[in-house]
């Protein structure tokens, strides 16, 4: 039998990040991308439940006549 191994290697493991320390300014960032995150989120939910704009869809031209 070969030693070989066939395949991907896998990436060595990175070591864990540390804590990051926040002051206030930065929290105060961080929970305002939350809200507007979650704002988009239900609105999205709200346009999805109503379906297409006008209900007609596009409409095509007929040329000149």
């Amino acid at each position: 039998m070969s030693s070989k191994q066939g395949g991907k290697a896998k990436p060595l493991k990175q070591p864990k990040a540390d804590k990051k320390e926040y002051d206030e300014d930065d929290l105060a960032h961080i929970q305002k991308k939350k809200d507007e995150e979650k704002a988009l989120k239900e609105l999205k939910a709200k346009a999805s439940q109503k379906g297409t704009f006008g209900g007609s869809g596009l409409k095509k031209s007929s040329g000149k006549k």
